[in-house]
């Protein structure tokens, strides 16, 4: 698929065109960021390219397979809010979409996941060592490009690979004895999507030579629609169509990763909730023993219609309403239209 036909289907995917640019007033906007998208997926075929065949193959494998560029759409949009679309921000997407794409092989070999946007992930491919080692070159190439534009890039790629880093090793140890499960819960959702996203959003405001005083708030309003998009995410793993997705319902529970809808439920002191949990912790307890993972399809099924999902449904949208509400300090007009109509579109897409 060339760049510019990747660029029109990522619009399409997340709903660009119909949601987050609608309106007269949005029609160069979208044209900007469009154009942007072909660069910045220029630019991503370009760095990912090795001369080592193996290192080749494996760094595109992932985009090849495709994915929604959130992270490059967030920092194209607020680059509006300075000169636009620089170089320095077709730069700084690419690296962050690329950190990104790393982080995505060391997830899936963390969480021991079978496919990735509809592919065998790299770990079912390669192994889990060249899955990790390719999500390393992906971090070192990504810091090569932000090193190009000098300390503040640095330190933003820096301190957000760190965030990273935290965000994995506290969902894989887990919460600690008096710790709140759904606080801890979130804070690593925080830590894992809304640092990247919240990066990318700062990021364009930086590298466009924006306003100074619009950094924080963009900060916030990533932080706060990432929480929003990894929460849907939750509430999407449940009812997950294999042929749109490539993940089988309940990819996450049936691995033993905790996911929002159980948290939500094992707070319930219902006897039928308590009935459930128990239900879900023994089918995840047998698969881990080895068992078919299909044994958990039922338990699934009924948490998937259960409140507790709803309440995870009904928390996503409050973290984007409070995505939205970040977004006060910002002029009003076109650029502040579409961020708050892309917080909107996080929390209300169907996969």
């Amino acid at each position: 698929m060339t760049p510019s036909a990747q660029g029109s289907r990522i619009a399409g995917k997340l709903g660009l065109t119909d949601r987050i640019f609608a309106g007269p007033r949005s029609r160069k906007l979208h044209s900007a960021v469009e154009a942007g998208l072909k660069r910045v997926d220029v630019a991503l075929e370009r760095e990912l390219r090795s001369s080592d065949a193996l290192a080749d193959t494996t760094s595109r494998y992932l985009y090849e397979a495709g994915g929604k560029r959130i992270r490059p759409v967030l920092a194209l949009l607020t680059a509006q809010l300075g000169e636009g679309a620089t170089d320095r921000v077709i730069d700084g997407a690419t690296a962050l979409e690329m950190t990104h794409l790393g982080s995505l092989y060391h997830d899936d070999v963390m969480d021991a996941a079978d496919k990735r946007r509809g592919v065998p992930s790299a770990h079912e491919v390669w192994g889990n060592s060249v899955a990790i080692l390719t999500g390393d070159l992906l971090f070192s190439r990504a810091s090569q490009i932000m090193a190009r534009h000098g300390d503040r890039a640095i330190q933003l790629q820096a301190d957000t690979f760190e965030r990273l880093v935290l965000g994995q090793m506290h969902e894989t140890v887990g919460p600690q004895e008096g710790d709140d499960r759904v606080a801890f819960y979130l804070q690593v959702l925080s830590d894992k999507t809304g640092s990247l996203i919240a990066a990318a959003a700062q990021a364009g405001v930086i590298f466009s030579n924006g306003p100074e005083e619009f950094q924080q708030p963009m900060v916030t309003f990533g932080e706060k629609a990432g929480v929003a998009f990894q929460l849907l995410d939750d509430v999407i793993d449940l009812s997950a169509d294999p042929d749109e997705t490539g993940k089988v319902p309940g990819t996450d529970l049936r691995a033993g990763v905790p996911t929002m809808p159980y948290l939500v439920l094992s707070e319930r002191t219902d006897a039928s909730a308590r009935a459930l949990r128990d239900r879900i912790d023994e089918g995840v307890a047998r698969i881990a023993d080895g068992a078919d993972a299909g044994i958990l399809d039922d338990a699934l099924t009924e948490l998937r219609d259960h409140e507790a999902t709803q309440a995870t449904l009904d928390l996503a949208h409050a973290w984007s309403n409070e995505a939205v509400q970040a977004l006060d300090p910002l002029p009003d007009g076109p650029v502040r239209e579409a961020l708050s109509r892309f917080a909107q579109a996080v929390a209300d897409r169907s996969s």
